[in-house]
């Protein structure tokens, strides 16, 4: 394929779906990575589009929202990978809210497995991904349909989640920063989403590597109070994003990195971007290996303080 053609399939794919990964580009126009970025050089340098950490999005700094037909198609691989470490972290028996997205989509369809749970979703999707869970319960908000990513908005929604109180959140979004948090392209999936995080003791953000660095209109989640975020690696050169995760957890969010495979163990983050114990949690970088086995044994401590007790 000739530069200007692959360019030119660059640029509607940019332009049809408002953020593109490298990674995403590469493989749609079969090529390197390092030949897209300087593809990406080159209409940037036009005027037809802008550089984000690890990829495109149109011209004007804050990236449009895309519809689901587009997000269905984008960074598949690193989504399946976050859904499959995100549900490491949902117990038997709990009560939790699921966003709208295609990432908890993914998350919604393992989640199926989990006995005694109960879902409450603004989704169409995360309510048709659970629809034949005999052991999930599933209650949907009120509102009106939004098409465009087949969620409930409106009044209706966040009405209908005022009184509610939920062990964890699990959220997705448009972009993410340290400096505002999780954000949003919409006014009314903004606002609901602001629901659902209030209803919720814990906060946890899906987001892949594209979305970091990048700050889209309405904030919906702020740094300070996001728990957790899970994401899967960002590629080597993408410094920026590293930046970026690093950021976070210094604010106190507890950063869970998945590998593109999708081992639901997680990676485990190389050692230059370790985390220095951070200000609020003071989790830094860590996998959700690490996490998951520390609370393991904290529960195994207690099973064995209780059984000193009775012996006494």
């Amino acid at each position: 394929m000739f530069a200007a053609e692959r360019r030119q399939l660059i640029l509607e794919m940019v332009r049809a779906n408002g953020a593109v990964s490298l990674r995403e580009l590469a493989r749609v126009v079969q090529t390197s990575e390092v030949t897209v970025r300087r593809d990406v050089r080159a209409l940037e340098a036009e005027g037809l589009l802008d550089r984000r950490h690890g990829g495109a999005v149109l011209p004007g700094g804050f990236t449009r929202e895309s519809g689901f037909p587009q997000k269905s198609h984008l960074a598949t691989a690193e989504k399946t990978a976050i859904a499959d470490l995100a549900a490491n972290f949902v117990e038997e028996g709990e009560a939790i809210v699921v966003g709208a997205g295609t990432t908890t989509q993914e998350l919604a369809r393992r989640l199926a497995r989990v006995p005694g749970l109960t879902v409450v979703t603004n989704s169409l999707l995360v309510a048709q991904a659970l629809a034949h869970a005999n052991r999930v319960e599933v209650v949907m908000t009120g509102g009106t349909l939004r098409g465009s990513n087949y969620a409930l908005v409106g009044s209706g929604a966040e009405q209908s989640l005022q009184g509610l109180r939920v062990s964890r959140a699990f959220i997705s979004g448009s972009g993410l920063t340290a400096e505002r948090g999780l954000s949003t392209s919409n006014m009314l999936s903004a606002s609901v989403d602001r629901a659902l995080v209030q209803a919720a003791a814990e906060v946890v953000v899906l987001a892949d590597h594209t979305k970091l660095g990048t700050d889209t209109m309405f904030q919906t989640v702020p740094t300070d109070v996001i728990t957790r975020l899970v994401t899967d690696e960002p590629p080597v050169h993408d410094d920026r994003a590293h930046t970026e995760l690093q950021a976070l957890a210094d604010q106190g969010v507890q950063i869970a990195v998945a590998g593109a495979s999708g081992s639901p163990g997680g990676d485990e983050v190389p050692a230059r971007r370790r985390s220095l114990p951070g200000p609020r949690r003071g989790q830094g970088l860590r996998s959700a290996a690490a996490v998951l086995g520390e609370q393991g044994a904290e529960r195994e401590r207690e099973r064995a303080r209780v059984a000193d007790l009775r012996r006494r």
